[in-house]
């Protein structure tokens, strides 16, 4: 199994916080906000990583994050040369991942237990898609899920009329598929590669399975969500919860 962080885009959510520094390098509690994902990673054993960041903010990334060394771990870097969707950024890492597994973590997602346990259910899936949703109060702001029984039967982007409160979080395992799907899905309205899409045709092939995300969780891509990631992690100290998790939750 590799993991893949996505850590470009511009961060026009937090201007003025934005202007002169990747948000991925903001701080949040006590330390720069990748570390989260990038210790969540490490938490499932996951110890080769690709991180793929816009031009401009390579080099800062570089000088923060090193080989890896610091936190037991590999990292690749990638450019994005142009912010067209995260699908698009993670089709760079199909060379990275050479037919292996994947877990791919965007770096505004803030979470506080260890996702060990649902990659060990993916490893044991061993091909198609998982998703990790999480309840929340304002559902037009996510990809939404509609669940059937056990199973997602769609997910909409940012619907006017959700037909859930589950949003998929910025956590999603893949096998190597991801990327001979990612080449056939077609650009957006806003002329990005959607990662909802590429979900969806997991969905329609029957190979897509999900699980409810313990623990808290938010996307820290907002002045507003932002603030409740740095409260979040200044309790519990920056560190990632490896507390039990329950097999059948789902």
């Amino acid at each position: 199994m590799k993991g893949i962080i996505l850590a470009g885009g511009k961060g026009t959510r937090l201007f003025p916080l934005t202007k002169s520094i990747n948000k991925h390098l903001l701080p949040v509690g006590k330390e720069p906000m990748i570390y989260n994902p990038i210790k969540q990673l490490v938490s499932a054993d996951i110890k080769d990583i690709l991180i793929i960041t816009s031009r401009e903010n390579m080099g800062n990334m570089v000088n923060l994050l090193g080989s890896g060394r610091e936190f037991g771990c590999d990292f690749t870097f990638k450019v994005q040369e142009e912010p067209r969707g995260i699908a698009d950024a993670l089709l760079l890492g199909e060379k990275f991942a050479s037919g292996d597994l994947i877990t791919v973590i965007l770096g505004d997602n803030i979470t506080t237990k260890s996702i060990k346990p649902y990659v060990s259910k993916f490893k044991k899936q061993k091909n198609g898609a998982k998703v990790l949703l999480k309840e929340v109060l304002d559902p037009y702001h996510f990809g939404i899920a509609t669940l059937d029984k056990k199973k997602i039967i769609n997910i909409q982007e940012k619907p006017t009329i959700p037909q859930s409160n589950y949003a998929v979080t910025g956590i999603y395992m893949y096998d190597s598929e991801v990327f001979d799907i990612i080449k056939d899905i077609p650009l957006s309205p806003k002329g990005e590669l959607e990662i909802t899409t590429v979900n969806n045709v997991y969905i329609d092939k029957g190979k897509l399975t999900y699980d409810f995300l313990d623990g808290d969780w938010i996307d820290a891509g907002t002045i507003k969500s932002y603030k409740q990631a740095n409260e979040m992690l200044y309790k519990i100290n920056n560190r990632i919860n490896n507390g039990d998790y329950d097999e059948n939750t789902i």
